[in-house]
């Protein structure tokens, strides 16, 4: 009872294979992110701090202002003001640059 077994199908590879030549490394040094950072307008940074994996439920940042520098930590965003822990409202067209602490 041989039973001969059908041949299997194999197609033919005429190119090489280079899966694995382009690699992607996803840590950047800080430097660079904030270069990257520096190009977009307010509104899409903050949308990008909002957006990001470490933004649970506050994120500390870096806001300039006209009036100076400061360190706060904002929870969240309307359509014209950032709030703070402490409830106050930074208007979002006054802010001239904001980024990661």
């Amino acid at each position: 009872m041989e039973k001969k077994l059908p041949g299997i199908f194999a197609n033919k590879v005429d190119s090489k294979a280079g899966n694995n030549s382009d690699v992607y490394y996803g840590s950047k040094p800080k430097e660079t992110v904030r270069e990257e950072f520096n190009t977009k307008n307010i509104y899409q940074k903050i949308n990008d701090i909002f957006n990001s994996p470490t933004y649970v439920y506050k994120a500390d940042v870096v806001i300039k202002t006209s009036s100076g520098e400061s360190v706060k930590q904002i929870v969240g965003k309307n359509s014209a003001h950032l709030i703070t822990m402490e409830n106050e409202l930074i208007p979002i067209t006054e802010i001239k640059d904001i980024y990661l602490k």
